[in-house]
């Protein structure tokens, strides 16, 4: 079985670190709020998953956060530390330079080339760069789910790997 990767959008990190405003996102019968996201973090934790914070994510969510009505110092600590970790690759962040590729020359030639059409379809270009993110490590051959509330993302989710089984001689 392959490692599983979790990659996190802006609006379930929002949820995670409670920056006001910013209760609960998706759809109704798809709601993440904190209670939800923790529990699902915890148990992903207990099962050696590994997170990854793009760069699309921490830009949005501190954006979030200096425009919260309160509490910005809190969060923006708050967010801070999970930068330093993953910066750093402290489990069970995955460290920033495991994106760089996707920053170069070529990779944003490609991104310009793609984002038009799929910025036709309502996806950002921030949510762009999230699914490009899901889609490197899902090349790399990781079992990958995008955290998100918003179903446009969603559906760009990398396809799971298959397990195939060994035949037993």
């Amino acid at each position: 079985m392959s490692k599983r990767i979790l990659i996190m959008d802006t609006s379930v990190l929002c949820r995670w670190l409670q920056v006001p405003g910013k209760a609960e996102a998706g759809p109704a019968a798809d709601r993440w709020n904190h209670e939800r996201i923790s529990k699902l973090i915890a148990l992903e934790l207990e099962s050696k998953s590994t997170l990854v914070l793009p760069l699309a994510t921490l830009i949005e969510t501190g954006n979030h956060i200096a425009q919260a009505p309160a509490e910005r110092f809190e969060c923006a600590t708050a967010l801070a530390g999970y930068l330093r970790e993953a910066a750093s690759a402290t489990s069970p962040w995955v460290a920033f330079t495991e994106q760089t590729v996707l920053w170069q020359s070529e990779n944003l030639h490609a991104l310009a080339d793609a984002w038009p059409k799929l910025a036709a379809e309502k996806l950002t270009i921030g949510d762009t760069t999230i699914k490009d993110v899901a889609e490197y490590y899902a090349k790399a051959g990781y079992s990958v789910e995008i955290l998100t509330g918003d179903a446009g993302l969603k559906a760009h989710e990398p396809a799971q790997p298959v397990n195939v089984p060994r035949r037993r001689r």
